[in-house]
């Protein structure tokens, strides 16, 4: 038997409520938090292979959880 996730323990929704168009190359967050940021290298159907921008550590996310970062917060976060 599989162990719970953390979402599933305090019934997190990391689904976005609306579609966005994430392509490789976007900058992206996971879920309802603001960091850290994930450049995505690739999409394949509803998965995408994203890379953490700080440590350089690659992971399979799925695409619902993916929520695009505005170009102003990156700009932001860079000072």
């Amino acid at each position: 038997m599989p162990l719970p996730s953390y979402s599933d323990v305090f019934k997190l929704d990391h689904q976005r409520p609306h579609d966005e168009d994430i392509r490789a190359g976007d900058t992206v967050r996971m879920g309802a938090n603001f960091h850290p940021h994930y450049a995505v290298i690739a999409v394949h159907g509803d998965k995408a292979w994203v890379r953490n921008v700080q440590t350089g550590e690659d992971h399979l996310a799925e695409l619902t959880r993916c929520r695009k970062v505005a170009h102003e917060a990156l700009a932001f976060a860079a000072e």
